[in-house]
């Protein structure tokens, strides 16, 4: 695939990096000539343009590109770089980066986001995961599909303790992803058994996840 990053700053550039790495073509765009460290990604295209321009995006040939990136350290800066992407040149996959949590409702598709990524929320989910136990944590949001990645981590006094994966009616709209056990992630089967400690990812609609908490844990 091509990727376009608006945004060579560090995060752009790790992206850059790991993009390459799995073989896709990659295109930076900054404005700032200090930000063109060409030496540090050489292997990427780069481009000293403002990604929020029309003629940017043209000499860019976003039209030639399967995903942007906005990954700049400004937050109105990616959301108008996701419009033009997703309005003028039909980007088919637009992945916006969130700086500011206040900022998160602005970031869907009626400005061009398909994925929108919060820093913050997303180290914030990570801490809780790791400190709660029977409390369902949203750890990601699909929003193209108004889907959320949550993890649920079993306590010893789950009601779903030595019951199979079959044997637990999960809400609609909710989809029993992986089971993670001592360190090994688990493809769900239907004759998996659930044991104290699991920790479960889910994939599940707003409304649902809201009720995965009901299937596990008794009030």
């Amino acid at each position: 695939m091509r990727i376009a990053i608006a945004g060579a700053g560090n995060v752009g550039r790790a992206i850059a990096r790991e993009l390459l790495d799995n073989g896709h073509q990659v295109l930076l765009i900054d404005r700032d000539p200090k930000a063109l460290k060409i030496d540090t990604v050489p292997d990427a295209e780069w481009l000293m343009a403002d990604a929020c321009e029309i003629t940017a995006l043209d000499k860019a040939q976003l039209n030639n590109c399967q995903v942007l990136v906005a990954a700049t350290g400004d937050d109105k800066v990616n959301l108008v770089t996701a419009l033009l992407a997703k309005t003028e040149y039909g980007v088919p996959r637009v992945v916006a980066r969130i700086n500011h949590p206040k900022n998160e409702w602005l970031f869907d598709q009626s400005w061009g986001v398909d994925v929108a990524v919060s820093t913050p929320r997303i180290i914030a989910a990570l801490v809780e995961e790791a400190v709660s136990v029977g409390d369902v944590v949203r750890l990601f949001s699909f929003r193209k599909g108004q889907a959320n990645l949550v993890e649920l981590t079993l306590p010893d006094s789950s009601i779903c303790i030595g019951k199979t994966v079959d044997e637990v009616s999960l809400p609609d709209d909710a989809s029993l992803a992986a089971i993670v056990r001592d360190g090994r992630v688990i493809a769900p089967s239907p004759s998996d058994v659930f044991s104290a400690g699991d920790e479960l990812l889910f994939v599940a609609s707003a409304n649902a996840e809201n009720l995965i908490k009901d299937c596990f844990i008794a009030h």
